[in-house]
C-alpha cells in the first residue's frame, strides 16, 4: 500500500499567500506567467509545499499553450511571446521546481491542463470547445504539438521528470487523446496520470460522460495510446469524493476481472480546498453558488479527503495513492493532509 502526497493549489496560493494579481488579459498564462516575469516568487511558493511535507510538486505549466504565449506581451516580445521560445519556459518550470525540492526526496510532475484551460473564458468546467478543438483528432494533434514542445527545450528534460500529469479533463474525447498524444510524442518511459473534473451535481464529466465511460477510456487497451499509470479527479468538491471514487473502484474492478487489463491504474485524488466556492470563468472570482447541495459535512477538508483514501484502501481494488489539493488548498492544508497519514 502507497501513499504519495501531492502539493496543492498554485495558482490561488500565489493570489492568496504572495498578492499575485490574475486576469485573462494581463496573464493569459495565469500561474505560468511568473516563468516569464518573477521566478523567485514561484519558487518560494512551491517550497512552500515541499516544506508542508508534499512528496510530488506539480510545474507551474498547467497553462502552457502556444496560444497563451501569444496573447503575453513582453518588452522583448511586444507582439506575443512565439512558439520558438516556448520550449526555454517549460525548461525554467522544471528548473525552478528543482530548485523548491533541492535537499528533499520529492519528485516532479509536469503539470499539463486540458485544452479549455487555454480558452478566454476558461473552459475546463464545461467542456465547451471551440470548433477547431471539438473533437478528438483535433484535441490529440493540440496535445501532441505541446508535448513536442517539452520535448524541444535544451538537454533531456522528459528525463527529469516523475510523472506527467493531465489534469481537468472535462471530455471522454480528450481523456482518449492524451492517451494517443503521447505515445506518439515518444514519451514512454515517463509514467503519466488522467486526472478529470466533476463540477456537476450529477457524477458526470461536463460533457455528461459517466463514471465507467471515463474509467474504460482512461485504462482500457487503446490501440495507438498508452495506458496510465494513474487516474482519477482533481479540482473537484471533497464532498463528492467518496461515491465517485465508490464508481471508480467499481469500474476498476470490473475492467480487471474482464482479463482485459492485468494491474489497477494509482488511484489519484486532489480535489478543490474551497468550501463550496466556484470559480466563475467570466467573472474571475470564486463565488458560493445558490441551492448548491451536498455540502453537509463539517470536517476539515483533510479529515474528509483522509477518510475517503482510507475506505478505499479497505474496500479496493486500488492499492496505490497519490493525493493533495487544486484549488484554494493551501501549503498548510497539505501538511494536515500529510499529518492524517
Amino acid at each position: 500500500m502507497t501513499i504519495q502526497i501531492l502539493d496543492g493549489g498554485l495558482g490561488t496560493s500565489l493570489q492568496d499567500k504572495y498578492g499575485v494579481k490574475f486576469d485573462s488579459k494581463t496573464t493569459p498564462l495565469w500561474s505560468s506567467d511568473l516563468l516569464v516575469t518573477d521566478t523567485v516568487t514561484l519558487e518560494a511558493c512551491q517550497k512552500d509545499f515541499i516544506d508542508s511535507g508534499a512528496d510530488v510538486l506539480l510545474t507551474a505549466t498547467y497553462q502552457v499553450s502556444p496560444e497563451g504565449f501569444n496573447r503575453t506581451k513582453t518588452a522583448a516580445h511586444p507582439d506575443g511571446i512565439p512558439v520558438s521560445a516556448i520550449s526555454s519556459y517549460i525548461q525554467t518550470a522544471v528548473d525552478v521546481a528543482e530548485r523548491a525540492t533541492a535537499g528533499r526526496n520529492a519528485k516532479i510532475a509536469l503539470s499539463l491542463g486540458p485544452y479549455g484551460a487555454c480558452m478566454v473564458p476558461g473552459q475546463e468546467y464545461s467542456g465547451a470547445y471551440d470548433d477547431a478543438h471539438d473533437s478528438e483528432e483535433a484535441l490529440y494533434q493540440w496535445h501532441l504539438e505541446r508535448l513536442r514542445l517539452v520535448l524541444r527545450a535544451e538537454g533531456d528534460l522528459v528525463s527529469r521528470l516523475e510523472y506527467i500529469a493531465f489534469e481537468t479533463l472535462p471530455r471522454l474525447d480528450e481523456v482518449r487523446a492524451v492517451r494517443r498524444a503521447i505515445k506518439d510524442a515518444g514519451i514512454e518511459s515517463v509514467p503519466f496520470w488522467i486526472a478529470c473534473v466533476f463540477p456537476r451535481e450529477d457524477e458526470c464529466l461536463p460533457d455528461g460522460s459517466s463514471v465507467e465511460q471515463v474509467v474504460d477510456a482512461a485504462i482500457l487497451p487503446m490501440e495507438g495510446g498508452l495506458a496510465p499509470w494513474g487516474i482519477g479527479m482533481n479540482c473537484t468538491k471533497v464532498h463528492k469524493l467518496s461515491g465517485l471514487v465508490d464508481r471508480f473502484g467499481a469500474c476498476a474492478e470490473e475492467v480487471l476481472a474482464s482479463g482485459k487489463v492485468q494491474t489497477v491504474p494509482s488511484l489519484i485524488l486532489y480535489p478543490d480546498g474551497t468550501n463550496g466556492e466556484v470559480y466563475n470563468t467570466t467573472t474571475q472570482t470564486w463565488e458560493k453558488p445558490e441551492g448548491a447541495t451536498g455540502q453537509k459535512d463539517t470536517r476539515p477538508w483533510e479529515t474528509q479527503l483522509a477518510q475517503v483514501v482510507n475506505d478505499a484502501r479497505s474496500k479496493g481494488p486500488f492499492t496505490s495513492f497519490l493525493v493533495g489539493g487544486c484549488c484554494k488548498a493551501t501549503h498548510s492544508d497539505i501538511g494536515k493532509l500529510r499529518d492524517q497519514f
